[in-house]
């Protein structure tokens, strides 16, 4: 960092400015906004997962849960009772500059779809996989039922 045009002071070119507040684009950065992120859930009694830090659980009395799931700037909210996630929803937008884009669609390169008279969901990374393939420039490579060739033989030993 160095000082401003303008405001140097002879014999103090050395002295940087010490912020208050992390600015977008300042490696430090993302580290701050989890860290407000991360206090902000902690105090309203979710739980982080030892498995996955941008992971955040409650759990309620009534045997109901919230799990909000992290993903730099994408979060995904995944609950059994909509009033609950909505308010949820309220609180973080008086924190957060937020958009709502309401049910989830895509998420991490998942197409996410949802029968709720049938009480499925199907996660698919059909998108995902062939944005690979034609990367490597597989797309247009034979199928096969198997990656073994034809002629192999497995056997016990």
């Amino acid at each position: 960092m160095e000082q401003p045009e303008g405001f140097k002071v002879k014999g103090k070119e050395y002295l940087v400015c010490r912020l208050k507040k992390s600015l977008y684009g300042l490696k430090q950065a993302p580290r701050q906004w989890y860290k407000k992120f991360d206090s902000f859930m902690i105090e309203h009694r979710y739980r982080r997962t030892t498995s996955d830090h941008c992971v955040f659980v409650k759990r309620f009395d009534d045997g109901e849960f919230i799990i909000l799931l992290l993903y730099v700037d994408d979060m995904l909210i995944v609950g059994q009772n909509s009033d609950k996630i909505s308010k949820l929803k309220k609180e973080l937008s008086k924190s957060f500059a937020m958009k709502d884009l309401g049910p989830a669609k895509r998420i991490l390169g998942m197409s996410i779809s949802c029968d709720r008279k049938n009480w499925k969901l199907r996660l698919s990374q059909e998108s995902y996989i062939e944005k690979v393939l034609k990367r490597f420039n597989m797309d247009k490579a034979k199928l096969v039922s198997t990656p073994f060739p034809s002629h192999f033989k497995l056997s016990s030993k």
